[in-house]
């Protein structure tokens, strides 16, 4: 079975991205953002590692992606599905090519970052969070400060570090941390020489309290947290309920004249909605501060579902 022709326009359309060699990790197809025929189906490329995802009932991956021109040919198939909960299988199932036997490496911006199949719902990086992070990195002066929180595998802190930042990475996983750590020795990083780059295991609320008392600064402050998550003291965090608090308390360890990024993917929450939560426990009710929409990557063609901004004082 051929590929539909609108299938292999999906592809043109992003090979721009790509065009420079700098870039190999993007979302090829994006549901019905790229037709109505593809309405559920998901493409992620992970330099030449394909992962289909499907969100509807008894949806599996075409046959056609194995049947592709050799010059869009990926390496491997694989597969995650929704299960009967809404759930994504983890981790992905092989379906055709290449079977991977461990972690590999992609490149961003020139930058390079592990990812691992067999690591359950999320490979090691958010491709849309692409725009932002490269956002970051232009923002970064030489010796400026980046505090990082819900860091996970910590390529925020990586795009940062590259710029000539310090850095601050916050996760409650030390295993995440420790990933984190090796993309940051993947781009030629040293993290743990001099205390210029800091990777602590804990809750992103108590350590944004330290910072406080200790009257730390931060010219850029990162918060993108899980729609919801549960610390180790039970004690839970629900995006539509708790970031405008969350933000209130970065806001106490952010720099003058610095600015935070607030991203969450709570499809409960208009782009509107989320940034006036964010504004609304800062000082002043959120008055005399600045906003500026984040918007998804250009590979993302389907539903904006990600609620990003960045705020400044």
């Amino acid at each position: 079975m051929s590929p539909p022709q609108e299938f292999l326009r999906a592809l043109r359309r992003r090979d721009p991205l790509r065009a420079d060699g700098a870039t190999d990790a993007l979302r090829l197809l994006d549901g019905a953002g790229d037709g109505r025929a593809f309405d559920g189906l998901f493409v992620d490329d992970f330099a030449g590692r394909w992962l289909v995802g499907t969100s509807r009932p008894g949806q599996t991956p075409p046959d056609w992606l194995r049947a592709l021109p050799a010059a869009d040919e990926p390496r491997s198939i694989y597969w995650k599905r929704l299960d009967s909960r809404g759930e994504y299988q983890q981790p992905p199932a092989f379906r055709a090519g290449e079977p991977i036997t461990g972690p590999f490496n992609i490149r961003e911006g020139g930058l390079a970052y592990r990812v691992d199949f067999q690591n359950g719902y999320s490979q090691g990086i958010f491709l849309d969070q692409r725009d932002n992070r490269l956002a970051l990195r232009e923002r970064i002066r030489p010796g400026m400060s980046v505090f990082n929180g819900f860091a996970y595998t910590c390529a925020f802190s990586v795009a940062a570090a590259v710029a000539g930042a310090r850095t601050v990475s916050v996760d409650l996983s030390r295993a995440s941390l420790d990933w984190g750590k090796e993309n940051f020795r993947l781009n030629g990083l040293k993290p743990d020489a001099g205390g210029e780059h800091e990777f602590r295991a804990g809750d992103v609320f108590e350590a944004l309290h330290h910072r406080a008392k200790r009257g730390a600064r931060f010219d850029f402050i990162v918060l993108d947290p899980p729609t919801f998550s549960r610390d180790r003291k039970g004690k839970v965090f629900r995006a539509e309920d708790n970031f405008g608090t969350l933000a209130a308390l970065a806001a106490t360890v952010l720099a003058p004249g610095g600015a935070m990024l607030c991203s969450s993917n709570s499809r409960r929450l208009t782009a509107e909605g989320f940034r006036r939560l964010v504004l609304s426990e800062l000082p002043g009710g959120g008055k005399g501060w600045r906003t500026e929409p984040a918007p998804m990557p250009a590979d993302f063609t389907g539903e904006p579902y990600l609620r990003a901004v960045w705020v400044s004082c």
